[in-house]
Formats: structure tokens, sequence, C-alpha cells
């Protein structure tokens, strides 16, 4: 071990009321900022999920001046061929008027090949009571979203008339009903695309085509290459801008947030450090008579810095890791969370924990500098009548 190490840790361990103020208070900045990152991550990947993984990663919709897209069937096997894109859906939507007894409400009344669109929703998994594929084989059958059920006071079984200006009256059977924590449970309904197209009185059409893709971060990409169809497309980004810009938004301001704290914690390990300068001024002095150089002082000092930092670091991301799986572990009802989340969305990843460890040890080291050179430009001789 070089003496400046053993040096610097002696220092450490003889000052052990700064030594723990220090610690603590980078182990806390860590602390904080493993468990709001967590936190943060967790969150994002939540909406991501949602936004994403729930809808279409592009969308198709009619030709300029067309409200139809009528020669569907070779667009979607153009569309399927296409290496990137793993589904397609074929799907005519609108809105609708639904009454059960004295209970209404306006929704939209999606029609779907319940086979091709599970690909592209995943509705399936969804579904809290009845079945969704049951919709290819009931007629007039309609699946519903939980509070849109609630808000009707319909259960599995019950028909509802469903009407709209210049559509054909219909009464549909409710054959599942779904719950996804989002606005489209009282929103909107599934029914198969051949009963949509006899209530909207429309021959054999749709208004729009779901896709989705291998990576969604081509959704661009793609939109692109069908758009030379002469069909219009747009991809997930472009139709939900405000999604993108929450999650960039909220990681920018997280992340600055927890890098002033870190600083500040930081900058309590100079403070400390300047006091051990200044205690330790003769013992300096001793140092440098017996031979230390300037350099060997500075590196003391450094080494002081970068040891509490790397101390802290260690304790509070062992401490924010802890209580990010422990909170993470406590279960709340569907109403008292964000979008029907039962547990809170931490996400620990191993890159997120070893540049931080990384960064507030680089930080403090750099933080001891300047202490470093106030013990390093004491005069021996000075130092050691100062005792």
């Amino acid at each position: 071990m070089r003496y400046e190490l053993f040096v610097s840790l002696r220092q450490i361990r003889a000052r052990k009321l700064q030594t723990l103020l220090s610690v603590g208070a980078i182990g806390l900045a860590v602390m904080v900022l493993i468990i709001s990152q967590a936190l943060t991550v967790g969150f994002s990947e939540e909406l991501t999920n949602i936004t994403v993984n729930k809808l279409p990663h592009v969308s198709v919709s009619p030709q300029e001046g067309e409200d139809y897209i009528y020669l569907y069937k070779p667009l979607v096997d153009e569309i399927d061929k296409m290496g990137s894109v793993t589904a397609v859906s074929p799907f005519l939507t609108g809105k609708a008027s639904f009454r059960f007894k004295t209970n209404s409400s306006n929704v939209e009344l999606k029609g779907v090949i319940p086979s091709q669109e599970d690909n592209i929703s995943f509705i399936e998994t969804d579904i809290v009571k009845g079945s969704f594929r049951e919709l290819e084989s009931s007629r007039n059958s309609i699946v519903i979203g939980s509070k849109l059920a609630d808000k009707l006071g319909v259960n599995l079984g019950d028909s509802v008339d469903v009407s709209f200006p210049n559509a054909n009256p219909f009464s549909l059977r409710v054959v599942g009903i779904f719950y996804t924590g989002s606005p489209m449970d009282e929103s909107l309904t599934y029914t198969s695309l051949g009963t949509a197209q006899r209530f909207y009185d429309v021959s054999d059409v749709v208004n729009g085509i779901s896709v989705r893709l291998k990576d969604f971060n081509q959704d661009r990409e793609v939109a692109a290459e069908i758009q030379k169809t002469g069909y219009k497309a747009k991809g997930w980004t472009e139709m939900n801008p405000a999604v993108l810009q929450t999650i960039a938004l909220k990681s920018t301001s997280n992340d600055i947030i927890l890098g002033l704290i870190v600083i500040i914690a930081s900058f309590g390990v100079v403070s400390t450090l300047n006091l051990s300068v200044i205690g330790a001024t003769s013992q300096i002095g001793m140092l440098r008579a017996m031979g230390a150089t300037v350099s060997s002082i500075r590196t003391i000092f450094i080494l002081q810095s970068g040891t509490l930092g790397l101390l802290g670091a260690l304790i509070g991301t062992f401490t924010g890791v802890a209580i990010s799986l422990a909170i993470g572990k406590i279960s709340f009802s569907s109403s008292q969370l964000y979008n029907g989340l039962t547990t809170i969305p931490f996400v620990i990843r191993a890159g997120d924990i070893m540049f931080t460890i990384i960064a507030v040890f680089l930080l403090n080291l750099i933080a001891g500098i300047y202490p470093a050179q106030q013990a390093a430009k004491l005069d021996p001789v000075k130092a050691i009548s100062s005792k």
C-alpha cells in the first residue's frame, strides 16, 4: 500500500464524526438519486407500455378525399409482406349511441377481425369477463370496457341498443368486458368487422388499418414506405408527440434536480476536507519535513475525497435499491395509483447504478482538488510551528 493511501485512510478513521457526516450526506443524496431514477424509469416504461404496446405503431387511413379504404385486402397483404411488420389489422370505426334501460352514452364503435386485432392491441389479455374471440362466432355481439359497463349498468349476456344518425339500429349482446386502466375503458367498444359494416350500412370497406412492428422506433420509416402506396400513414411518435415530450421533460428535469443534489453533497465533502486541512496543519508540516513532496500531500487529500465519495455512493446505492425493492412490493388498490396500477413501478437498471457510483466517485475526486491544493501550499515550517 502506498503511504499516501495509508495516511488518507488513517485521517478518515481519526475523524469519525466528520467522516460519518460526509459519507451520510453523499449516501443520502445517492439514495434519493437511485430511488428517483428507478421511479422515473418505471413510470416511463409504464407510459410507453400503455401508449406503444397497446396501440398501433403505424395507422393507415384512406387516400386524400376518400372516406374509406375500398380495396383494403390487397393493401393489408402488401403491408404484411414488409419485413419490419409483425401484424396488420383492418378496422371500421365510428361514433355510436349506446342505450341500456334508462342509461345511455356516446362512444366509439370499432369493427375488427378479432384474431388480427388481438395481435395489435393484445385486448384478449385485458378481458375480465367473457371472451374477445367470441366476436368471431357470435352474430351481433360486442365487447365493452369496464367503466362503460358500470356507466350503463350492463353485465355479460345483456343486450345493448346501439344507434346513430344514418346508421341501422342494432341490439348487440355483450360477450366480453375488458379493463385496461386507461380512458379506453369508457370510450371504446369492439364488434366484428361485418357487424360494424352492417351497422354503418356500408359495403366491404374499412376506414383504417393498424400496423404493429418488430421495432416500434421504426414507425416513421414504415409510415413513409406505406405512403408510397398512395394511402396516408402516421407513426405513433407523430400521433402521440405529447407522450414523448412528457417522458423527455420528466427525465431531463429529474436528472437536473438530482444532479444538483449530488453536487451539493459533494461540496459538503469539500467543506469537511477544508476543516481537515486546518485541523491537520501540523501533521502536514511534519510530513513535509520528513520528505513528503507537494504532490504526495495533494494525493493524500484527493484520496480522502475519493474514498468518502465512494463509501457514500456504495452505501447510498445499497440503501436506495433496498428501499425501491421494498416499496415496489407493496400492493395498492387500482384506484389509488395512476392508470389502475396496483404497485409502484420501480425499475432498477445495472447501468444506471454503475454510472451513478462512478459519477459520484469522480465528482468527489474533482471536488477534493481545491482542499488538496490548499494543503499542498502549506509552508512546512509555519505548519509545524502552528501546533
